[in-house]
């Protein structure tokens, strides 16, 4: 019994220490669309349960390019706060996403905060235009 209750412990131990400290719940997103001047209009809160959980299953198929400096030709299209709940002891942690929409039908997306590029597919630009409310 001694031996069970050691082995549980330390599970649960290992399965606590293996979180991502980056990672956690996300709460919100704000979206902002771009005007063709590069000013910020529109802002729209998202902050419905099953949009939240729609949009965070897409944001998890983005593959990412670490330490990249990436510079577009062109002014993004959305800039998307990203609310993220890693402690409730803790403010939340934000999270901002720059995302370009290609005329392939994929998106590019930087963050700037890491020097991350990330690219998502058509299926995902899709689900995220739509929670966007976007055409």
């Amino acid at each position: 019994m001694k031996k069970l209750l050691i082995f549980i412990s330390i599970l649960l131990f290992l399965m606590g220490c293996s979180n991502n400290e980056n990672e956690g719940q996300l709460t919100r997103v704000d979206v902002f669309e771009v005007t063709g001047g590069g000013d910020y209009e529109d802002e729209m809160i998202i902050a419905n349960q099953d949009s939240i959980e729609v949009l965070w299953q897409v944001f998890e198929q983005i593959e990412w390019e670490q330490n990249v400096k990436a510079e577009m030709s062109r002014i993004e299209d959305v800039k998307t706060v990203l609310f993220m709940e890693v402690d409730e002891n803790m403010p939340e942690r934000l999270v901002e996403y720059y995302i370009w929409f290609e005329g392939n039908g994929t998106s590019t997306f930087i963050d700037r905060d890491t020097n991350s590029l990330g690219k998502l597919n058509e299926e995902g630009t899709d689900i995220l235009k739509s929670e966007f409310e976007m055409k």
